[in-house]
């Protein structure tokens, strides 16, 4: 969803975005979380299973080169991926 999605009713996307972007600058989400977290915890409402991901992304051949101006080394060798 992007900004310009945002329903009528929560007003111009512009505004929300900007005050969204105010409040994660200025600290206020991480600042509520840090406030609701340790009650939330100490009332055993917070289920602390952990998961993780371990997709592997791989770029394209090309995307090696720097694309520096004045490298007198050119492109990384690239090994073909294993199957």
């Amino acid at each position: 969803m992007t900004w310009r999605d945002l329903p009528e009713r929560y007003g111009p996307w512009k505004t929300v975005y900007t005050r969204f972007r105010r409040y994660a600058l200025e600290g206020a989400f991480t600042h509520a979380l840090q406030q609701v977290q340790p009650q939330a915890d100490a009332a055993g409402d917070i289920d602390w299973l952990v998961q993780i991901d371990s997709t592997v992304v791989r770029a394209h051949q090309h995307a090696v080169t720097t694309g520096r101006k004045g490298s007198r080394s050119g492109p990384a060798e690239v090994k073909p991926a294993q199957a």
